[in-house]
């Protein structure tokens, strides 16, 4: 390896020692970004603050093909212009240097990585102090114009404007404040130009090249630039101030990178918890198998825990041309409505490219639903034996070669096979749309009740753990049996780090005793509902007799559909417990023990292979993933950057909404409102649940409040009067599951855990959607 490369020269091997600056510039070269010529000094040629000796005929090689202009000599150390730090102006730079001079500013800059600013700052951010640094010698542009681009707003993190400042003359007069800069804004849609008329006719020139590098960066970018007759780019580093993941630390907040609104509703429920690394890198690189829109992922993980990004959804569905009210309306059931005065940002996708980018994507969705409905069959009667038949196989398996070939052609390849089945053929949106239409005929009661029969006489997957259990006491079903069956069932089932039910020798026994003390038959629960259903399907027909047909119909592809997403969901999960087991004897086998859910799915192979270079990172994930679990649930809606501490602190804290720009939203003393989950009216007095593992304090004939259930709570529903939960929709698990059994319910609520109290006496109004104290 040589000392010294120009710009178009310098491969990925070389750029590695090639500082921040330097790397960013030879990646921009050499994919044709107009970036004035020159060459970087790797970090190899210094040494305590000097130029090697052997370094010198590489320096000069370079220099000597470059003309005899002005120079720009800049440093390029290894820890600028970083994702974490930028140092920007921390180090030397020299400008309009003489070919003669640059070896005299080389060395300058080089010795400025041992100055006092550059200690302070290091010391500041956490950064080792024994910088190693490279230098960049370029051909110096003299600007007529020049200045700074943020391709998104850095302290909103919008997306909509790529924002800026400019001054006449050298950019210095910018860094150092000594002119006064001129703002403008381009528009990522249509390059829209606001600002001072001597840049306007290099705008669109501008927001090409911005386009063309966030493509190379994959990252939004703060980038220098000069203008002399033609626009240079001199620098691009990711906007540290927008940076979401340190995978070295699990410090993860995606709600950073962008002004959006996210929900918990419908993907908290499914994942509660807070993420492990295994588990949250896992469920990312499944994200990106269903991209809606490049650049752009609908789950985000925001200290530990998933959200949903709905303005992506939205903003989607706005440059095809639906009003921002509809868009909300088409989501409702499934995220939730979203609270008044609460406003939406809008991504700016411009209609032409959404419309193009959702033909071709939807050629592949209906590929993969193609593939799904003809391998669906197959992997709901393939996964239960394969289960058993993998976990076996895993307590068998000795040596990390065997635990490599089981994660690389089994394990792994069945999950991804398996969630594109669930995605692809798990049905569409068809109790959505029949039950607004209902809403619209007969009002939300009478609409919830006829959404209220998915059985249809045989029942659904998720009510079948808990009819299990009365299976198991008249000695229809063995516990073993019962374990294989349903022991993967569980309120952290998306979560691995967490045992399942069929880890715990003395699950079935609990389950057993809790049936015998509520004294409740869940399957008379059940044939009392359906005796509901049919009633109000009769008042239905009564009233629209010539909706019969259309009524049955609907109600048969409903059930089908719902049977069909609970089955596949069933064998999903299935896997998640396969995996866990396989994490733990690959950390029983390798030594590592349950710090293997601190690593992510992407390093294990690696790791399993010896590639053991995370192993010291994964005590600092450890104490993050702690930290996180330490946190309360955030609220259900958040707009924009979220900081937990700040929200912690608030006296005006609230858990349905968090957004420091919207109105107040007000809410009565004594009511509360959600979603009617499931109709009937129930008085009762309140008993909040944090977390299911508090499950053995709660009584018949209470009202259960807590933030958010899935099926791991199913057997402990029929003892409740009424649910209420902070996160919901009508088509959540809690609502589905309570329509079923004919419980009152009211989701969604946003704050129902911060404020009802313990013991509180209150009216549940399942058909209404409201919580009132009495």
């Amino acid at each position: 390896m040589k000392f010294a490369y120009s710009f178009r020269e310098a491969t990925e091997n070389e750029r590695t020692i090639a500082g921040g600056k330097g790397a960013s510039l030879c990646r921009m070269y050499q994919a044709g970004i107009r970036v004035p010529d020159g060459f970087v000094i790797l970090a190899t040629a210094f040494e305590d603050g000097n130029v090697k000796q052997e370094a010198k005929a590489d320096i000069l090689k370079c220099l000597d093909s470059l003309p005899d202009v002005l120079f720009a000599v800049r440093s390029s150390a290894l820890s600028e212009d970083s994702t974490k730090t930028s140092f920007a102006g921390e180090f030397e730079s020299v400008l309009d240097v003489k070919k003669v001079d640059v070896f005299s500013a080389v060395s300058q800059v080089a010795a400025s990585a041992k100055s006092r600013r550059v200690s302070e700052y290091s010391r500041a951010h956490g950064v080792d102090e024994d910088h190693k640094i490279a230098v960049v010698v370029q051909i110096m542009i003299k600007a007529k114009i020049s200045g700074v681009l943020f391709s998104a707003d850095p302290i909103t993190g919008s997306h909509v404007n790529m924002v800026g400042n400019q001054v006449f003359g050298a950019g210095e007069q910018l860094v150092s404040g000594e002119n006064n800069a001129y703002p403008f804004t381009i528009s990522r849609v249509g390059a829209k130009y606001q600002g001072d008329k001597s840049f306007a006719v290099f705008a669109k020139a501008m927001h090409r090249t911005v386009e063309k590098l966030e493509s190379i960066f994959g990252c939004m970018l703060d980038i220098e630039w000069v203008v002399d007759d033609k626009l240079y780019i001199v620098q691009a580093r990711p906007i540290t101030t927008l940076q979401t993941i340190d995978y070295d630390t699990y410090e993860i907040n995606q709600s950073l990178d962008t002004d959006a609104l996210w929900t918990s509703n419908n993907v908290g429920e499914a994942v509660p918890d807070v993420m492990s690394p295994f588990t949250w890198s896992m469920l990312h690189e499944m994200d990106m198998e269903c991209q809606k829109v490049p650049g752009y992922y609908m789950f985000g993980n925001i200290c530990g825990r998933t959200y949903t990004n709905i303005s992506i959804v939205i903003s989607m569905l706005k440059a095809i041309g639906y009003s921002s009210a509809k868009s909300q309306e088409l989501i409702a059931d499934i995220f939730g409505h979203i609270p008044s005065g609460l406003e939406v940002p809008i991504y700016p996708f411009g209609r032409f490219e959404i419309i193009m980018e959702t033909v071709a994507r939807s050629k592949k969705s209906l590929k993969r639903m193609r593939d799904s409905k003809k391998q669906k069959a197959y992997y709901l009667e393939r996964t239960p034996v394969w289960y058993v038949e993998t976990l076996e196989s895993i307590e068998k398996a000795a040596t990390k070669e065997e635990l490599f070939n089981l994660w690389v052609s089994d394990v792994r390849p069945f999950l991804s096979a398996l969630w594109n089945i669930w995605f692809g053929g798990a049905g569409s949106l068809t109790l959505s749309t029949l039950r607004n239409r209902l809403v619209k005929m007969v009002g939300e009661e009478q609409a919830n009740l006829l959404c209220s029969n998915f059985s249809g006489g045989n029942p659904l997957v998720s009510m079948q753990p808990l009819l299990g259990i009365e299976q198991v006491v008249s000695g229809k079903l063995d516990r073993e049996k019962y374990l294989e069956l349903y022991g993967h069932r569980s309120p952290h089932e998306f979560e691995v780090y967490y045992p399942y039910p069929a880890d715990d020798p003395d699950y079935v026994d609990k389950q057993i005793r809790e049936y015998k003390k509520t004294g409740i038959n869940p399957a008379e629960l059940l044939k009392k509902q359906t005796e509901v259903f049919e009633k109000a399907k009769k008042e239905f027909i009564r009233e629209y007799p010539a909706k019969q047909k259309w009524l049955e119909k609907k109600l048969a592809k409903v059930s089908q559909d719902a049977n069909t997403r609970e089955s596949l969901r069933n064998e999903f999960v299935k896997v998640f417990r396969v995996m866990r087991h396989l994490l733990l004897k690959i950390g029983a086998v390798t030594g590592v023990g349950d710090d293997i859910f601190m690593m992510y799915c992407f390093e294990v192979p690696k790791f399993l292979q010896g590639d053991c270079g995370m192993l010291d990172q994964l005590p600092v994930r450890r104490t993050n993933f702690e930290k996180y679990q330490e946190l309360p649930p955030f609220p259900m809606f958040i707009r924009g950057r979220f900081n937990p501490e700040e929200w912690l602190a608030s006296n005006d804290r609230r858990q349905d909404y968090y957004d420091s720009n919207a109105q107040k939203l007000v809410s009565g003393e004594n009511s509360i409102k959600g979603f009617a989950g499931a109709p009937g009216t129930v008085e009762g007095k309140v008993h909040i649940l944090r977390n299911f593992d508090e499950a053995d304090e709660f009584q018949k004939g209470e009202i259960l409040v807590t933030t958010v259930t899935n099926i791991g709570w199913t057997p402990m529903f029929p003892k409740a009067a009424a649910i209420v939960t902070d996160i919901g929709a009508p088509l959540s698990h809690a609502a589905i599951v309570a329509r079923e059994l004919g419980i009152p319910a009211v989701v969604g609520c946003g704050n129902a855990t911060t404020v009802l109290e313990n013991g509180d006496l209150v009216l549940v109004n399942g058909s209404l959607g409201t919580v009132t104290k009495k």
